[in-house]
């Protein structure tokens, strides 16, 4: 039989795995070996034509071979390297490499926030305005936009294991230098530390969906990815918390307070430094053998041919990805101007409630971790990415009201819930726009999809907090916490835009389930004899998977 008849026999039977398929060529001798039995000169005269068409079935041209379904056939070495090639294995080692690529994470985001959530201490100190030390905070995002294309062609080129190393790297040589700038006169020398801690950054928070896909399984990579984002964001809620507790107000003994920062930054230096000797020894580019079908298929490194500006050009004729980039934009930006601006929200509505201040952006982000956790869990568990993100958008959008209304309530433990409840969902959603990214732009690369995801974050964290720190500066806190419910309001409508395809998702389903249909040509007798499989020929299913409802 041709391979279409044996396909459609194997599926009306409805038993055996797709390697259990037999394909082969139709053999003439089927027919005419009782007349070669009668007229051949002997056994030799046989042997010899069998010879011959064993030769022949060596030299099959390429476009037999198409028709032939991957693992078919009868056990060649084409077949053993090409199982040999798709093979897949999780190893214990991604534990390792997403825990120090998270804790180093943490580490970059609390020195982030480590500045603005104590803006009055540090004014006091250096003798500098209130602008000026949110701009310690703005860095981060100023430096993202520029440095983002280098970062991820150099993800592209030179793999994950250098690219993880500069983070670290560059994040110990800037945290060791803000030691040196504990001086009131020395405002310069801790800006140009942050500046490097800012460079650090972009080569940080590309990375959690290139560890997950990299080192985990079709089942756990969306966990490992939130888990990787955890990271950063445990980073912040230690950033709202330690300050003030380590770095108090005393604003008549500048010398306590020099004396308490000092110890604040030698502290987060010998924790970056043991994380960087740790990134060294433990991360690599990636495991000998891939972890899923979807990084099989995919080369080990880029084909000399690769152009990372045509995968720049394909993402952004990707309308999807589009949308998804302005999207992400807007709540993560959100999410930046609300974390760089709490403390003087807070005490604009709060006098003398820097601990506090702390405590609640703390809570706003451990809430946002659990968020991200369950978040990732189900998206591994229902694969629903659009569903959950215009959801998760909702909810947000509704607790950023709620926070807007209820923060001049002089009710402080009430601003607590709310910040709780606007965390849970506004941080939560930070991993899931990462990994909705990934399968709509699949077989582009995770780095480049989520560089872009985070420069338009930056870019929106720069105008949201600029805009929303000058109206809160002159009008109050309800006037930019309402700027930032009509653009989440804007969020939510192109969220619903979104076309989701989950592209990368519908591979690894289709490498388990062997998706090869036969389909019946249109000229099985006028065609050319090459180019003849009996009328049937073989095709992949090309159609993604779509989610259509709950």
């Amino acid at each position: 039989m041709v391979a279409g008849e044996l396909v459609q026999e194997h599926l009306r039977a409805g038993t055996g795995a797709p390697d259990d398929i037999m394909v082969g060529r139709k053999e003439p001798e089927d027919e005419e070996r009782p007349n070669e039995a009668v007229h051949a000169g002997g056994a030799g005269e046989t042997i010899s034509k069998r010879a011959q068409e064993l030769e022949e079935d060596k030299e099959a041209p390429p476009d037999e071979r198409e028709v032939m379904l991957p693992n078919g056939g009868g056990g060649g070495e084409g077949e053993e390297e090409e199982e040999k090639r798709l093979e897949t294995r999780v190893y214990a080692r991604r534990f390792a490499v997403l825990a120090v690529f998270s804790l180093y994470s943490l580490v970059n985001a609390f020195q982030w926030i480590q500045y603005s959530i104590i803006t009055n201490v540090f004014t006091q100190y250096y003798g500098v305005t209130n602008d000026k030390v949110d701009w310690l905070s703005i860095v981060y995002m100023v430096a993202y936009v520029p440095l983002i294309f280098p970062a991820t062609w150099l993800l592209d080129r030179k793999g994950l294991r250098l690219t993880a190393l500069l983070g670290a790297g560059l994040n110990c040589a800037g945290a060791w230098l803000k030691c040196a700038s504990v001086n009131p006169q020395l405002f310069a020398v801790t800006v140009t530390a942050q500046v490097i801690c800012s460079v650090a950054q972009v080569f940080i928070l590309g990375l959690p969906s290139r560890v997950a896909s990299v080192w985990f399984g079709p089942r756990e990579v969306s966990t490992a990815c939130a888990t990787a984002v955890l990271g950063n964001q445990l980073g912040t809620a230690i950033g709202f918390l330690l300050p003030p507790v380590l770095v108090p107000n005393t604003p008549d003994n500048v010398e306590l307070t020099g004396h308490n920062i000092m110890i604040m930054f030698y502290g987060t230096a010998a924790v970056s430094t043991v994380l960087f000797v740790l990134a060294v020894i433990v991360i690599k580019d990636r495991p000998p053998l891939p972890p899923s079908q979807a990084q099989a298929v995919l080369p080990d490194s880029p084909p000399e041919d690769y152009s990372y500006k045509q995968s720049i050009l394909n993402l952004v004729k990707n309308k999807a990805f589009v949308l998804l980039l302005i999207t992400y934009g807007i709540m993560t930006g959100s999410f930046y101007s609300v974390s760089t601006l709490l403390n003087q929200m807070i005490m604009a509505c709060y006098e003398n409630q820097e601990l506090n201040a702390g405590r609640i952006g703390l809570t706003l982000v451990v809430a946002g971790m659990v968020g991200s956790i369950l978040c990732g869990l189900w998206l591994d568990r229902t694969k629903l990415y659009k569903i959950t993100t215009l959801i998760v958008y909702i909810l947000s959008f509704v607790g950023m009201l709620v926070f807007t209304f209820t923060l001049d309530l002089k009710n402080i433990h009430l601003v607590f819930v709310t910040a709780g409840v606007l965390g849970f969902f506004m941080t939560g959603y930070l991993p899931l726009g990462f990994e909705f990214g990934v399968e709509i732009t699949y077989p582009e690369s995770e780095g480049t999809s989520s560089g872009l995801l985070n420069a338009f974050a930056q870019i929106f964290g720069i105008i949201f907090t600029l805009i929303q720190g000058k109206l809160t500066t002159d009008h109050g806190p309800l006037s930019g916490n309402l700027f930032l419910c009509a653009w989440i309001f804007l969020g939510i409508i192109l969220t619903a835009l979104i076309k989701s395809e989950l592209k990368r998702h519908n591979v690894n389903m289709g490498a388990d389930s062997n998706h090869l249909k036969a389909l019946t040509t249109d000229c099985p007798g006028d065609c050319p004899s090459e180019k003849k499989s009996n009328g049937d020929k073989m095709e992949p299913s090309v159609s993604f998977s779509r989610e259509t409802s709950l």
